[in-house]
């Protein structure tokens, strides 16, 4: 099997540009992930976001978890647990609106340093979508503007926290289960000490390699809906482990809620037969995430079938668009 596929983005501004992009076009088209080094964002930054957040953790988010599994009584379950994940967690929204400043606990140096990191991770998101577009053939700025909706509000942008605690019972409970992301463009800070993340490829759970000051990037379904299936997300999962607590920040780029998401005219015309017969549907990006809150751990394909199903009577041909 091929190698996690790692991109140097220093890399894109040289002679092996041309080889770079290839790199990144294969990552999207055969693995849905791939880590991002030499990405633009400051070493003492990454340090900072990693040394606050496993501090607020054991500060102020640690006891909070041992009651909920003592409550739960997860550390001491007999038989597989299937419908609760062993992590700890926290949301921060950036776009539209930030809400760092309402958010409880956090102090002023981790408010002003996740700040700045979600305006550099915005900026990265916004290079990759570029980049995306040039592999696939579309022009340039598609992929953002296919994240706005009719009234100019999109995309909308924010973190999830995690930490993965030291878990007992690893074989019987999953840090994260198995799903793939809505939304578009997922970018990921992860520990580079304790490992977890793992990726679904021909059959295989796949380990996500913890590197140091790397970003992981996954594609989300509307990345798969607009490129026709070109580009595919991917089931993913965390496992627990036994020794050692895992930090995850995971920030998620998505379209505006009310964006309309269908597959790219210009991509669709440039496929097989076969391809354009299956089309993917046509949906408003809140509806799709209405279904996906219900379904998130179940397979992708049903919620792209059901919005087939609904697409010809609510919005007509896509060739109409």
């Amino acid at each position: 099997m091929e190698n996690f596929p790692v991109i140097n983005m220093e890399k894109l501004n040289g002679e092996e540009r041309t080889a770079t992009m290839e790199l990144i076009h294969n990552a999207c088209e055969n693995w849905g992930f791939f880590e991002l080094v030499n990405h633009g964002i400051p070493v003492e930054l990454l340090d900072s976001v990693e040394r606050l957040t496993k501090d607020h953790y054991s500060k102020c988010m640690e006891q909070r978890f041992k009651e909920l599994v003592a409550g739960k009584g997860l550390d001491i379950v007999s038989t597989e647990v299937t419908d609760t994940d062993w992590e700890s967690t926290f949301y921060l929204h950036h776009l539209p609106q930030s809400n760092i400043s309402l958010v409880p606990d956090l102090n002023d140096d981790y408010r002003k340093v996740m700040k700045e990191f979600a305006e550099r991770l915005e900026n990265v998101a916004e290079e990759l979508l570029d980049l995306l577009c040039e592999n696939l053939g579309l022009e340039k700025g598609y992929l953002k503007k296919a994240f706005y909706g009719p009234k100019g509000k999109g995309p909308t942008f924010g973190t999830k926290v995690s930490n993965y605690p030291a878990c007992p019972k690893p074989d019987l409970i999953k840090g994260l289960r198995e799903h793939t992301d809505a939304g578009g463009i997922i970018l990921l800070f992860q520990d580079d000490r304790v490992s977890g993340l793992q990726l679904l490829m021909d059959g295989c759970w796949i380990d996500v390699p913890p590197m140091r000051h790397s970003i992981v990037i996954n594609l989300g379904d509307q990345l798969e809906v607009i490129t026709n299936g070109k580009y595919k997300s991917v089931l993913h999962r965390v496992i627990a482990q036994t020794d050692g607590d895992r930090m995850s920040v995971a920030s998620f780029y998505n379209p505006g809620s009310d964006a309309m998401i269908y597959p790219a005219p210009e991509l669709v015309e440039k496929q097989s037969t076969e391809e354009q017969n299956q089309l993917y549907p046509k949906f408003v990006f809140e509806d799709y995430m209405k279904l996906y809150a219900a379904l998130k751990f179940q397979a992708k394909e049903p919620r792209f079938e059901a919005f087939k199903t609904l697409e010809t009577h609510a919005f007509g041909p896509i060739a109409s668009t």
